[in-house]
């Protein structure tokens, strides 16, 4: 079992953040009601709540999605056994560092907290160069700036700047939106590409220019947010994302899916991405929106939702079982959309305390479905692979 653990990416990294996240959500409902669920920290809830997301949980899911897709579909090499191991107690040893801040020297929690990526980059790089796709050298970037986020949070912190500490956990927000952005634009329309042809229906296959400019505004509007450019700005940035978005989405057909819970979460999630933009556009015009929805339907919404469909999907297809999601598996993804909504109209129409909790349980919930479903599997030898490639397949 401890040898299987270690065989592939996806398996130590889902493990993890199926299990960590929603301990987080937990966690941080428990501090915003005034309960003592956290080691004592000079951290506001608030703002460890925002850090382990991004560099906590979001990152665990991000590696293993990382390490899995690339050598299927870049052709680099596989990260196995002892590296892929140094890279699962670096993410831990990063949790307990940070979580444990107070208790311990801060070279020691910034070391700790920041070794992951630079690491993960380090044996990535390599790989990479010799990939098939040079499109996937556009993974190193968002990996950086992931990076740096980090770095300039604690380094904020240490100077007690609270405001420079939310910009570094903002870059490392917009380093995930790009990745989401690339990974997305390149799985999602691939696994509906091939579910519509082998049902005798038109795809449209990947438009190149399409895909430079929706990068191009991506960084635009990355850009554009984390300089607090002048309202007009920033929403001109958001809405030319969004129109891009919207023309690569409909491209791809995702209505066709509707019938394969493992193409259509993705596709649900895509369109939460689009929203999500939108709404930082709308909110740098009208107080009516908030600046901080965008936030929430981005990481409930777009992650939450593609989340737990690509877990799925590769817990499934890369230990060799049948690509058929279960009833509760199914009840999971509603539940997640459910928080997101409910966490959107909080943020938005100023909901009561109730759609907080409402949508903490939900979420932790729906990953709490998907550690009882799949999380075995992840730990146990793959069964015996037949049909198409996990990557490609329906």
């Amino acid at each position: 079992m401890t040898r299987a653990l270690w065989s592939s990416g996806f398996r130590p990294f889902f493990l993890l953040g199926a299990i960590y996240g929603p301990m987080l959500a937990v966690f941080w409902y428990g501090e915003r009601l005034a309960w003592r669920t956290l080691p004592a920290s000079s951290v506001s809830p608030l703002l460890l709540h925002a850090h382990e997301f991004v560099f906590g949980f979001a990152c665990a899911i991000v590696c293993g999605v990382l390490l899995t897709a690339l050598p299927s579909w870049a052709g680099a090499a596989e990260l196995r056994g002892a590296p892929l191991a140094m890279l699962g107690l670096l993410w831990c040893a990063g949790r307990a560092a940070f979580l444990l801040s107070d208790s311990l020297p801060r070279v020691i929690v910034i070391l700790a907290d920041c070794a992951l990526f630079p690491v993960l980059g380090a044996m990535l790089v390599p790989a990479l160069s010799g990939a098939r796709k040079r499109l996937f050298l556009w993974t190193v970037p968002p990996l950086v700036a992931l990076a740096a986020g980090n770095i300039v949070f604690h380094t904020a912190f240490a100077r007690t700047s609270i405001e420079d500490a939310s910009w570094g956990i903002s870059l490392g927000m917009h380093a995930l939106a790009f990745l989401f952005s690339l990974y997305g634009g390149l799985l999602t329309p691939a696994f509906t590409r091939n579910f519509l042809r082998a049902r005798g229906e038109r795809a449209a296959a990947i438009l190149v220019p399409l895909e430079y400019a929706t990068a191009f505004a991506m960084v635009a509007f990355a850009a554009a947010d984390l300089a607090n450019a002048p309202p007009v700005w920033m929403a001109s940035a958001a809405f030319a994302a969004v129109a891009l978005h919207a023309i690569r989405f409909a491209r791809w057909r995702g209505w066709r899916t509707a019938g394969e819970p493992l193409i259509w979460t993705l596709h649900l999630g895509y369109a939460w991405l689009i929203a999500a933009i939108a709404l930082r556009g709308i909110s740098a015009l009208s107080s009516l929106v908030p600046q901080d929805a965008w936030v929430h339907a981005f990481t409930l919404g777009a992650l939450g939702m593609t989340m737990l469909g690509l877990m799925t999907r590769v817990a499934l297809r890369h230990t060799g079982r049948a690509p058929q999601v279960a009833p509760a598996m199914r009840v999971a993804y509603f539940m997640m959309l459910a928080a997101a909504l409910l966490r959107l109209a909080y943020s938005v129409h100023g909901l009561g305390e109730w759609a907080i909790a409402a949508s903490t349980l939900l979420w932790a919930a729906a990953f709490v479905t998907y550690l009882t479903l799949y999380g075995t599997m992840l730990m146990r030898p793959s069964l015996p692979r037949t049909g198409a490639g996990p990557w490609r397949s329906r």
